[in-house]
């Protein structure tokens, strides 16, 4: 059996790349990993982790709900999100990596978005970008 990563922000951009890795691993017959990262320090509090948490619980009934093997991990290790993605899918071997990406401005369509361009490039094995719909 093999291994989706799918970075998950509770944002349209992370519940888009969340449907979609859901979906994959559906078809595929795969085991979904989804990695919830924080850098952690002052911005991330205790309420926070309550929060995420609760919201990661979500994400677990989702995928109970639609029978996809899963593991949900919520990593505060005070590396960027794109670090934690690559290091993921390197340790679990992963076929796939499905990260989200939002609409940018103009300026910001120069540069795709640093931890989106950092796994497109870092990463041990394909990347599947998909697009946020509005939720």
């Amino acid at each position: 059996m093999g291994t989706i990563v799918v970075g998950y922000v509770p944002k349209s951009e992370g519940r888009a790349a969340l449907r979609r890795a859901a979906e994959e691993a559906q078809l595929r017959k795969m085991r979904l990993v989804v990695v919830n990262s924080h850098r952690g320090g002052r911005e991330f509090d205790r309420d926070d982790a309550i929060e995420s948490e609760s919201q990661l619980e979500e994400v677990r009934s989702m995928l109970n709900a639609a029978g996809v093997e899963h593991e949900v991990r919520q990593l505060v290790r005070g590396l960027d999100p794109a670090d934690d993605l690559v290091n993921v899918a390197n340790e679990v071997n992963a076929d796939i990596i499905v990260i989200g990406l939002r609409r940018r401005s103009p300026v910001g369509k120069l540069i795709l978005g640093s931890n989106a361009q950092r796994v497109l490039l870092d990463a041990p094995c394909p990347v599947l970008a998909v697009k946020a719909t509005e939720d």
